[in-house]
């Protein structure tokens, strides 16, 4: 098998080249605007990925250098976005200290097993879980409306650790809907409002992030021009998201969250059914 991912990258080694070369203008505005919106959605509610990943694998780059690359320019946006909470102090910086590397170690393994493992039966248990995420916030209207964070507890740390694993393990491996986990994480668990849990969402999935991306970028599965073009836009889709969110509040946030949990839930279901 590792002869094959072996051939496989001189294969990709020339689309690189290839892509970089026919990058013209039309192929950078498509980029930005995708780019830009993705990150707008993801520095508030996540789900960002369900944008930016279609929109690489459109222009006809192979799945997992779309994984890489979209994990490059989701590392731009998630750390433009965290820094904007952050320097709002609109975030848990005890929890975080904790929750960060797990997250981090997560990825990492999760990215390590993407390149081996089929993710058809991963994409069935995300669109169930996410129905049942949306669901629970639809019908209850004060869900993340408050913050009822009464301090870390060991109950709270004793399944937000390996929650927050899991969820990291997911990102590496696949990613659509990551932050949306986090949020709904951070809300349902700590008793977060649902602007406190964006930015707690945002840090945590930084580094994810980070974790596959470095695994992506050893394994020579990113096009970084490409993957550079889309972080630019998303740069600044993410700082404006972000702002947004910490001064419209939860009235914003929870129904976009709900907008895009049935819009990736849809797309999901529509690859599995119609695309398989």
């Amino acid at each position: 098998m590792r002869v094959l991912d072996l051939d496989y990258s001189s294969i990709f080694l020339e689309n690189q080249v290839i892509i970089a070369m026919e990058m013209d203008l039309s192929t950078i505005l498509f980029l930005a605007i995708f780019g830009f919106v993705a990150a707008f959605i993801d520095s508030t509610v996540g789900g960002g990925g369900l944008i930016s990943l279609p929109a690489l694998l459109g222009l006809g780059i192979p799945p997992y250098m779309a994984l890489g690359t979209n994990k490059l320019a989701g590392t731009i946006s998630s750390a433009t976005s965290s820094v904007t909470f952050i320097r709002s102090g609109k975030f848990d910086k005890k929890l975080m200290l904790i929750l960060f590397p797990v997250s981090l170690i997560g990825a990492y393994f999760g990215a390590k097993v993407v390149l081996f493992v089929p993710q058809e039966l991963l994409k069935v248990l995300v669109i169930v879980m996410m129905a049942l995420i949306f669901v629970y916030t639809l019908f209850n209207k004060r869900f993340g409306q408050d913050s009822n964070f009464k301090g870390l507890t060991r109950f709270s740390l004793g399944l937000g650790i390996p929650l927050t694993f899991v969820i990291g393990f997911y990102d590496g491996f696949f990613g659509p809907g990551t932050g949306s986990f986090f949020v709904f994480l951070m809300v349902l668990l700590f008793g977060y409002d649902f602007v406190i849990a964006a930015g707690n969402g945002r840090i945590l999935n930084l580094a994810s992030n980070i974790a596959a991306l470095t695994v992506f970028i050893i394994e020579g599965k990113v096009i970084f021009l490409t993957g550079l073009v889309m972080g630019v836009a998303m740069l600044l889709g993410a700082s404006l998201g972000a702002r947004v969110a910490i001064k419209t509040g939860v009235r914003f946030v929870r129904p976009l969250f709900l907008i895009v949990s049935i819009a990736l839930i849809s797309k999901m279901v529509y690859e599995l059914v119609v695309m398989p």
